[in-house]
């Protein structure tokens, strides 16, 4: 079954109706001491979903790299927002607005003068699959389907 899904009356979360009250809370612009603090405080605030971009700028600062530690600590977030009794909706980009310089593209990939940025040009989907295949395995186990707080996406 899927896990979130939609209907002609709104979204299902596990076959059941789900209404989504969501803010947006980026871990990367919290101070990870601060993370459970937030977290607690989003859900009193009646909030059943936090929202966050991943900044590919900041997790692979060079090619062929992934941080994953500190504040960019992704999955210790997520784990912190299930604890909470939060869902998820990720963005992981690869171009994430949030006021946030050059949208979050690594700088590395902006200095090819060349390369057609946001497009289908070989260079960027090339290397954005790089990123993806490294981003996205420790993320698994955070999606909905295999427990995590991670219902959507996108």
């Amino acid at each position: 079954m899927t896990v979130l899904s939609t209907s002609s009356d709104g979204f299902r979360l596990h076959g059941e109706p789900f209404r989504i009250i969501s803010g947006a809370m980026h871990y990367f612009r919290i101070h990870p001491d601060q993370w459970t603090d937030r977290l607690r405080k989003a859900r009193l605030m009646g909030l059943n979903t936090v929202e966050t971009y991943v900044p590919w700028n900041l997790h692979q600062p060079e090619p062929g790299t992934l941080v994953l530690d500190g504040i960019l600590d992704l999955p210790r977030y997520l784990r912190l927002a299930q604890a909470e009794g939060l869902h998820v909706l990720l963005r992981p980009g690869p171009y994430i607005c949030a006021e946030w310089d050059g949208g979050g593209l690594p700088s590395w990939l902006t200095t090819d003068t060349d390369i057609r940025l946001r497009t289908s040009d070989p260079r960027f989907t090339d290397a954005l699959d790089r990123y993806l295949d490294l981003l996205l395995p420790p993320l698994l186990p955070q999606l909905a389907a295999n427990g995590g707080p991670v219902i959507a996406v996108q």
